[in-house]
């Protein structure tokens, strides 16, 4: 499972005030307690990189929880796949990094890839073009999901 920044983000921020992201950082705390221990977890820079930028007291939390996560390089064929998504598909030029996740996933044949960002990424609106460009660049797409869709109960 490549674990996408939003997650470590939810997982470690405080309380949000809005509802909806109060309920997601409560869905990724549980899901990081009852469920990550059932996937092999993985990174790539552009994570860390993510996780690392902003607030220093907010990205040291960010950058202590993926502390151990194997990390997976930017490999030539993630590069051909962001290409494609962002050139032939559905993922905005603007989204490089959102593009640059889902291929170094599918590049690493990471069978999911967990996020809250449901712009562009875990959109079940692009899946079907996002599946179609991975495979058309020979590669498996990941299963682009959330953790409430990964809880299990």
């Amino acid at each position: 499972m490549y674990i996408e920044t939003t997650i470590v983000s939810y997982l470690t921020a405080r309380p949000s005030r809005d509802v909806v992201q109060r309920a997601h950082q409560r869905i990724t705390r549980r899901w990081w307690r009852a469920r990550r221990s059932d996937f092999e977890l993985f990174i790539s820079p552009l994570v860390l990189q993510e996780a690392g930028d902003g607030d220093a007291k907010a990205a040291a939390r960010r950058l202590a929880a993926l502390s151990g996560v194997p990390i997976l390089a930017a490999v030539p064929g993630a590069l051909a796949i962001a290409h494609a998504l962002r050139n032939r598909g559905p993922i905005p030029g603007h989204a490089e990094a959102d593009a640059m996740h889902i291929a170094i996933a599918a590049a690493h044949g990471v069978e999911y890839l967990l996020t809250w960002n449901c712009t562009h990424i875990a959109n079940a609106q692009m899946r079907p073009d996002i599946e179609r460009l991975c495979r058309q660049e020979g590669f498996e797409p990941p299963i682009l999901c959330t953790p409430e869709e990964l809880l299990g109960d």
